[in-house]
């Protein structure tokens, strides 16, 4: 039964499970509207579910009413009753809105005696349990969504630098040809990008799983059991098997959002290296006949609704758009990390609207890049191997034999004659044993086998 509070501005209608401080908020914030991410909002359930239940063990909560609010609690987190959080995300700072929201939503749930404040609420603050659950939400998603989605990009990747392993191209280096390398070496690069991106993101983890939760208003603790936090998290942790602890300090972990702002950074890192990867998969399927051409990206769908039979890179395009999506998301949140005044930070609805937004993002991105993109893509290898002959940059290889100088020389004239610098070197007198050693593409790519 929908919980209806005296004020008249905040009645609310028979099918609404909140109260009047949610309908004040509703009306207090009309900025985007945007609510509250979900996997915030089913946090603050299993948070109050977990709270209920260890007031229970404490003897500060009937057992009864605290099994009623746990299982409202469980519901909330089930994702039941998204549609009962209509608070737009650009809300108070601290999250104290949302925070009512849940706590009137399961409060209208549990049932008779059941107080949204002194009850459902009971051991928190909206400053010590919102910010909680936004850390846990990010937590849960990136274990469960971003890295599995980075570690099938990975693989996907690594399974071309294998197919591609013998098909020598010419390098590049400042968009001009260099010396040669093999398509498998650059695949097996980006692999590495991606790889690395996992372990940095993963670093941050622990400290993402320190919440403020226990220090109430300020970190002090006040209204809070000493037991209850340490209870509640043991709870959280063993309901999840996400690894939650203590913060370094109850202080730091009220006033400050760093480990927010540490993800978010990680986060975007994995976004620049994507843009590098998206970008050069896209130059490389450059064409097919006035571009590089060296590879084939899938069809995917038609390119132009004027040119027939057009065909555009359209992954690594949106991989490219998502890319600085997160990027711009990040500066928000660093930002948002600068405004931790005193004993609180009031930026926290902010952080976890773009803090989450990137993780589905890059986690979307990530799948998509994988298979409708790179499991795809096929080599043009005569055109590799052509792009390899051409480079005037394997006169590198010469120096060792004949020197900077005369190796210049033959670039050169290789340059404004369009002969091959084998012909050019051959005609300048160098040992034809050493233009064949020298002048191997492939061994070039592998100096050291």
């Amino acid at each position: 039964m929908a919980r209806v509070d005296s004020d008249a501005m905040s009645e609310t209608a028979p099918n609404e499970l909140w109260g009047g401080e949610t309908a004040k908020a509703v009306d207090n914030f009309p900025v985007s509207g945007e609510p509250m991410p979900a996997p915030v909002i089913r946090w603050l359930g299993r948070i109050k579910a977990a709270a209920a239940r260890v007031n229970a063990e404490l003897g500060l909560l009937d057992d009864d009413l605290a099994e009623r609010i746990a299982t409202a609690g469980d519901r909330v987190a089930s994702g039941e009753f998204d549609d009962q959080f209509p608070i737009d995300v650009f809300q108070t700072g601290s999250g104290t809105s949302s925070n009512m929201n849940a706590n009137e939503v399961i409060a209208s749930l549990a049932g008779e005696g059941a107080h949204p404040n002194d009850h459902v609420n009971l051991g928190q603050s909206s400053n010590d349990a919102f910010p909680s659950a936004v850390h846990l939400a990010a937590l849960g998603e990136i274990q469960s969504d971003l890295l599995p989605a980075l570690g099938r990009l990975a693989e996907s990747l690594e399974t071309k630098a294998e197919e591609f392993a013998d098909a020598v191209k010419s390098g590049r280096t400042h968009l001009m040809d260099a010396v040669p390398v093999t398509l498998g070496q650059e695949f097996a690069g980006y692999a590495a990008q991606v790889r690395q991106g996992v372990e940095r993101v993963e670093s941050t983890l622990g400290r993402l799983g320190q919440i403020p939760l226990g220090g109430s208003a300020t970190g002090t603790g006040l209204n809070t059991h000493p037991e209850f936090a340490a209870r509640v998290r043991e709870r959280l942790a063993d309901g999840t098997g996400l690894t939650i602890s203590a913060p370094a300090d109850p202080f730091e972990a009220t006033a400050a959002r760093d480990g927010l702002v540490e993800a978010s950074g990680a986060l975007k890192t994995v976004a620049v290296s994507l843009t590098k990867i998206a970008n050069d998969i896209r130059l490389m399927g450059s064409g097919p006949r006035a571009g590089l051409a060296e590879i084939t990206l899938p069809e995917l769908q038609k390119g132009s609704s004027i040119m027939p039979g057009k065909v555009n890179p359209v992954i690594p395009e949106v991989v490219t758009q998502v890319s600085a999506q997160v990027i711009g998301n990040d500066t928000a949140i660093t930002v948002g990390g600068m405004q931790g005044h005193f004993e609180l930070n009031v930026f926290i609805p902010l952080m976890a609207r773009n803090l989450l937004e990137s993780i589905r993002l890059l986690s979307s991105a990530s799948r998509l890049f994988a298979e409708k993109c790179v499991d795809g893509i096929e080599a043009n290898r005569e055109q590799l191997e052509h792009y390899a002959e051409l480079t005037l940059s394997a006169a590198t290889a010469l120096n060792p034999h004949i020197g900077y100088d005369l190796a210049t020389e033959i670039v050169k004239e290789s340059a404004s004659s369009g002969r091959s610098l084998r012909e050019v070197a051959r005609e300048k007198g160098v040992d034809e044993k050493i233009l064949d050693d020298a002048l191997d593409y492939r061994a070039m790519a592998r100096p050291h086998g």
